[in-house]
């Protein structure tokens, strides 16, 4: 019972699929799609600056979830309980 949220693992995930997107870039350059090029590289650099922006973001809440979680674990167990009532009923009524 003591597992944590993997944000480690999503973000990594992320990683490769930014990664398997340069190489697809990397394959497809021509030489008269210079400007593209260099368009399509910046945008990754983007990417890869938000991707790590992202990874701080959800680490740090899934701690404080893990925090909270630990310090008040029977009103985890209601909050929990409740979404899953709220979910069955909206389910139920399909």
């Amino acid at each position: 019972m003591t597992e944590m949220f993997d944000a480690g693992k999503l973000a990594e995930e992320l990683r490769l699929l930014v990664s398997d997107a340069e190489a697809l870039l990397r394959a497809s350059t021509s030489a008269d799609g210079a400007e593209m090029h260099e368009r399509a590289e910046a945008t990754v650099r983007d990417l890869r600056t938000r991707l790590d922006g992202l990874e701080e973001q959800v680490t740090a809440r899934a701690r404080d979830v893990d925090s909270y979680v630990r310090g008040n674990p029977w009103q985890a167990v209601a909050v929990a309980g409740g979404v899953a009532l709220v979910l069955g009923l909206i389910m139920g009524r399909r």
